[in-house]
């Protein structure tokens, strides 16, 4: 027999313990890009990329019905953007707050920097309920920017909507609380890629204790099994910038520190929001498997003061 000490134990404890599995969730569990908020009842929807964008709701996190759409009939002001009649909408992005849902998506194609980002609200986020707030922002070619991939955050009183894909990467812009639109026509850059051919998106700003984490999407997304989607993250004392990895490394010169990426079958896992819940922390993310893309659900855990998936 060869003894091993507490320490080999422990080291392989937080070896297995550091690739976890996409959470227990049932149902209708095939989306992209999912967004997630939580209603006064407690009932949680999931709004996710599709024709006229798919929702989901679940009464307890894990069992998820397909519902019906935001826009069942189309969404026709979209169409210039996407470059098809009633095509796929992008990556929305929901806020709840008394009685109103907010919802953030963008319409584009790929590889295109013909992008806008559009603004829905409903006070029951059912299917067709749904009123169109017109568009928040958009880009040309003109641009060094891509207008895709809106995140809200609410800090207080003050209001930003992080956005970005490829290109000089995320940006920042500042929001009007009460028309949910731009107040000002001012670009702050976030992060950039210096490498991966400029591969980063789907920017989540979450504030927990004295930070902001920006969480990001790296690498090849929408490709199947041959994805390389992965999540990392920076953190900041101001929402508007500073952010940096857990090695110093600024997030507008290429840092981000590895939240997840592919494990076991478990492939390209991005696409991420975050939300504060009563258990704390979700991360909610898409994955691939042979079958078709995913959601998982998993908690994260801030102790280390960087979050670590749980």
């Amino acid at each position: 027999m060869r003894w091993i000490s507490i320490a080999s134990i422990l080291a392989l404890a937080a070896t297995a313990s550091a690739v976890v599995g996409p959470g227990v969730v049932t149902g209708n569990t095939a989306v992209h890009d999912p967004t997630i908020c939580k209603d006064n009842s407690g009932k949680y929807f999931i709004f996710s990329t599709a024709v006229g964008i798919e929702i989901r709701t679940s009464t307890d996190r894990t069992a998820w019905t397909l519902v019906g759409k935001v826009w069942p009939n189309g969404a026709s002001w979209t169409d210039a953007y996407t470059g098809t009649s009633n095509g796929n909408l992008w990556a929305p992005d929901c806020y709840y707050s008394n009685g109103q849902f907010w919802l953030y998506y963008s319409a584009s194609s790929f590889g295109s920097q013909k992008s806008a980002i559009f603004l829905a609200k409903s006070s029951t986020g059912a299917p067709g309920s749904w009123s169109n707030q017109g568009l928040i922002t958009s880009t040309t070619s003109s641009n060094n920017y891509n207008a895709i991939d809106p995140n809200l955050l609410v800090d207080g009183g003050n209001w930003y909507l992080s956005l970005g894909s490829f290109w000089t990467g995320i940006k920042l812009q500042p929001i009007n609380p009460s028309t949910g639109k731009t107040s000002s026509s001012s670009v702050t850059a976030l992060a950039q890629r210096t490498s991966g051919g400029g591969a980063i998106e789907a920017s989540v700003i979450y504030k927990y204790g004295s930070y902001y984490y920006l969480f990001t999407s790296w690498d090849k997304c929408c490709s199947g099994t041959s994805s390389t989607y992965n999540i990392r993250v920076g953190r900041s004392s101001s929402p508007t910038g500073g952010y940096v990895d857990n090695s110093g490394v600024a997030l507008t010169s290429g840092g981000g520190t590895l939240v997840l990426g592919s494990h076991d079958s478990i492939i390209g896992p991005g696409g991420q929001d975050v939300m504060t819940d009563g258990d704390g922390p979700i991360l909610i993310y898409h994955y691939y498997t042979s079958s078709g893309s995913f959601l998982g659900i998993n908690r994260l855990d801030f102790s280390s003061g960087w979050p670590v998936v749980v």
